[in-house]
């Protein structure tokens, strides 16, 4: 599969998470012969977990794996650093990024230990959050942990 087929099952996975009430964030793990090994979208609105977000969902469903350094994992948007984290842990050998415009995570830190990362630039994923950013900002900023930071700094 190419970049851009595999995200495009990361893309139906924003989608349906969008359609759920959440937020359109995708993910996919792929195996080294382009098998989806897990699918996933940020699930943190639907299921009341702040854990689960796209990354983490796609790694669940895929379930053990006797290693990861020959997986990809590919999501719509940057990891954040918790997941950029996920993706250290397990030795996941490649990312690929639907954009990063709207959000920077950990991926420049990824890409200095060793993994390789594709950023796509994909026109669908930037209007996918543009849009819900602009529509749910207060949701947003509690997704990327921003809501409340002004409490807990003092200011």
């Amino acid at each position: 599969m190419t970049p851009a087929e595999m995200l495009d099952v990361a893309v139906e996975e924003a989608r349906k998470g969008l359609s759920e009430g959440g937020i359109p964030i995708g993910a996919a793990l792929f195996g080294a012969d382009g098998t989806v090994l897990g699918r996933g979208h940020n699930r943190r609105v639907q299921l009341d977990d702040p854990s689960i977000h796209a990354e983490t969902d796609a790694f669940r469903n895929a379930g053990r794996q006797r290693g990861y350094r020959s997986t990809t994992m590919v999501t719509t948007l940057s990891p954040c650093w918790y997941c950029s984290g996920l993706v250290r842990q397990f030795n996941i050998g490649s990312v690929i990024i639907g954009e990063s415009q709207t959000f920077t995570g950990g991926h420049d830190w990824l890409a200095e230990h060793g993994v390789k990362v594709t950023v796509l630039d994909d026109e669908r994923c930037v209007t996918l959050m543009r849009d819900f950013i602009e529509a749910k900002p207060e949701l947003w900023a509690e997704d990327i942990g921003e809501c409340g930071r002004e409490e807990q700094d003092g200011r």
